[in-house]
């Protein structure tokens, strides 16, 4: 099993970013906690099998419809 740690920067809060990203981490297979940051961003923690970290990564980059997403920096751990 893998972790990955996520900061998710742009217009992601308020546009059913975090629900999203759950019911994507589920449809992947993945257990996964997301929450908003102070700063606006979005933070994600994901574990389970690496190919599905990779495509959650990859959704993380375009978000919900309403999501504006300007950058996914990818945490250690």
């Amino acid at each position: 099993m893998s972790t990955g740690h996520w900061i998710v920067r742009g217009r992601v809060q308020g546009v059913n970013f975090r629900a999203s990203a759950r019911q994507r981490a589920a449809e992947l297979g993945l257990a996964c906690r997301v929450w908003n940051r102070d700063d606006g961003a979005v933070e994600c923690v994901a574990d389970g099998d690496a190919p599905a970290l990779v495509e959650l990564e990859r959704w993380l980059g375009t978000g919900p419809a309403l999501a504006r997403v300007d950058a996914v920096e990818r945490l250690a751990g």
